[in-house]
């Protein structure tokens, strides 16, 4: 018994560990359209097309990312154009309302991270 709760502990603080040092994660383009989904009450035909459109945007940044070696104000400035492309792309799917609930939403992650927030909850 106390080797199972010696290994649960050990298996907890080595996930705490990996979560502080990892900092703020990739989301994969399915957990991006899921997120959505709940977010804008999407219907599954808009997730399955906004799946796709993150698909292609990770594809395109992970080449840049390739590209840049680790230069990151390249990779800033060649991501920005993909960026405001793909969310372009992703409100064409939208309805009007929900796309203005994105709009908000992309705004407010905007404030987010210029308030050294980065896209998690708040810092407190």
């Amino acid at each position: 018994m106390k080797k199972i709760l010696l290994m649960c502990c050990f298996l907890i603080g080595i996930s705490a560990a990996s979560h502080a040092q990892g900092g703020r994660m990739r989301r994969s383009p399915e957990e991006m359209a899921k997120g959505l989904q709940t977010q804008l009450k999407l219907t599954d035909d808009q997730t399955t097309k906004i799946t796709a459109i993150y698909k292609d945007q990770a594809t395109k940044m992970d080449s840049v990312r390739t590209a840049a070696n680790g230069d990151r104000a390249a990779m800033r400035e060649a991501m920005m154009p993909m960026r405001k492309a793909t969310n372009e792309k992703v409100k064409a799917v939208l309805t009007p309302e929900q796309a203005t609930a994105f709009d908000k939403w992309q705004q407010e992650m905007a404030d987010r991270m210029r308030q050294g927030g980065g896209g998690g909850g708040s810092q407190n």
